[in-house]
């Protein structure tokens, strides 16, 4: 007889039979032809199970009945026998398994009560079962193989990047050795770290000597300034002999009463002078005659000497009054005792802004060599320079303005100590003087370009050396210009000569 499933099955939307229970559903609900016969029967027996064929009905096939097997069919029906043994008894397990679960089997009552209907399970039961609810399972399991494909593609797309990032790194490290190129790099970063400290250290020196440009500039300029004056000296003729003006007498004013009107370089014999020596006169238009004792114009000469050299005088005398030189301590005490007649020690000041001032000292006198060349005077006579021979208040020390006066001081050169200090003034500031404990005027300092220094500059010792004077400028300000010159006391009033607001000596007369 024929068995024909009364629901056939769902072709799979994917190729391939159904997942999971399909290839057993399909050997049980595909349209086929079989046979009653002993291996179905002795299946079921085993089993328990009574498998009619065709519709379930609610009685069981005649066991009596001879089982007709068409001859065309016997070779398949075999075949499909097998397995289907096989496959009905792994589904009827779990089918039984679940419908009991699902009924209370188990009990030995069958309560025909849930989705099988009214008939206990028996095989059609279960295929019944199952076909209800395969077409909802299949549409899951597609879903799921649909889903499960899209991980899958999406996975080997990730695998295929993977894959090819490995063979990129690959090759990358085949072609490039990054340690080298790591190397490199960090060898052009020390360069130019390198380069970069050596521009700020080239950048400094740039700027030391733009520094030192400058002043090579300002050098330059007053070289070329001095080569004019060179040049123009040059194109004079040249003479063997330095003029020397024919006019004699005790001192510059001597030469001045006896008609000499020229300022220039003159012979005197003082009174007790063995022998007569060149000197600088200073003369006016209207007959003063200036002796001049001393000059520093421009720092060309060194004052640093010797006892000796103080007392002989050095330098160099010159007709138009350009040279620096010190005209000596024998020939000032000469000049300045020789008369009755006391003199006026005049100090003439230039500073590095221009400003000229002077200070005048009534009966200056220089004393002999037993004595050390002491310095006397009796008064301040007057100036706008202010008194620095009477000492000057440094604020230092109360006693500053008494250790720091010139008055009755003896010459000290710096192989013959003769000031107050327990030191060596001379030798500490490097040039002879008047010193005391040491100065407060100072005019045979060390020469300052520019005039202010510090007691860097000042060297070893770092005290005040320049030419100093302090009742005008403070004691760290070297002076530019300074000129000694004496003259005797009655001709102070004479051609502009007297100092507003200071003694006057009338009744003397002409030396």
């Amino acid at each position: 007889m024929e068995c024909q499933n009364s629901q056939p099955s769902r072709p799979s939307a994917h190729s391939g039979a159904p997942r999971g229970l399909g290839p057993w559903l399909h050997l049980l609900t595909g349209p086929r032809r079989c046979a009653y016969g002993a291996p179905e029967t002795a299946t079921a027996a085993a089993l328990g199970l009574h498998l009619p064929c065709g519709p379930c009905l609610d009685k069981s096939p005649d066991p009596t009945a001879v089982p007709h097997f068409p001859q065309d069919s016997t070779v398949d029906c075999q075949t499909d026998m097998a397995f289907l043994h096989a496959a009905a008894g792994l589904l009827i397990l779990c089918a039984v398994s679940s419908a009991q679960r699902l009924r209370g089997d188990n009990s030995p009552l069958c309560t025909p009560s849930d989705e099988f209907g009214k008939y206990c399970p028996t095989t059609c039961g279960v295929a019944d079962y199952l076909h209800k609810y395969k077409p909802s399972m299949d549409r899951d399991l597609d879903d799921m193989e649909y889903m499960l494909t899209e991980v899958f593609n999406l996975t080997r797309d990730t695998q295929d990047k993977v894959v090819y990032m490995r063979d990129s790194e690959a090759q990358t490290k085949k072609t490039i050795t990054s340690d080298v190129y790591i190397k490199k790099s960090s060898s052009m970063l020390d360069d130019i770290l390198r380069f970069e400290r050596s521009i700020v250290e080239q950048e400094a020196q740039i700027y030391d000597l733009d520094h030192m440009l400058s002043a090579n500039e300002k050098r330059m300029l007053q070289l070329r300034q001095l080569a004019l004056q060179l040049e123009q000296k040059c194109k004079k003729p040249c003479e063997d002999t330095v003029q020397i003006q024919p006019t004699t007498g005790k001192d510059c004013q001597d030469i001045a009463n006896k008609g000499a009107r020229t300022s220039g370089l003159y012979f005197v014999k003082p009174m007790k002078a063995t022998e007569q020596f060149l000197v600088y006169c200073e003369i006016d238009s209207a007959g003063s005659g200036w002796t001049v004792l001393q000059r520093r114009r421009d720092g060309s000469l060194d004052f640093s000497k010797n006892w000796i050299q103080y007392k002989e005088g050095f330098g160099y005398l010159s007709p138009d009054d350009l040279s620096e030189f010190w005209l000596g301590n024998e020939k000032m005490h000469l000049l300045s005792t020789q008369s009755s007649i006391p003199y006026v020690l005049r100090i003439e000041l230039t500073d590095w802004e221009g400003n000229k001032k002077n200070a005048d000292y009534a009966m200056f006198k220089v004393g002999p060599e037993a004595d050390m060349y002491r310095l006397t005077y009796a008064y301040y006579f007057g100036g706008d320079a202010g008194d620095a021979f009477d000492g000057y208040d440094f604020g230092d020390d109360p006693s500053d303005k008494f250790y720091t006066s010139h008055n009755g001081m003896q010459f000290s050169t710096a192989d013959r100590d003769n000031d107050k200090y327990q030191g060596n003034c001379a030798k500490q500031d490097g040039s002879g003087w008047w010193m005391n404990r040491c100065h407060a005027a100072h005019l045979n300092g060390k020469y300052y370009k520019g005039g202010r220094y510090t007691e860097k500059d000042a060297g070893e010792h770092g005290f005040d050396n320049g030419i100093i004077w302090a009742a005008w400028h403070s004691r760290w300000y070297s002076m530019k210009e300074t000129t000694m010159k004496m003259i005797p006391i009655n001709r102070m009033h004479i051609g502009g000569g007297q100092q507003a607001g200071v003694k006057q000596f009338g009744g003397l007369g002409d030396m």
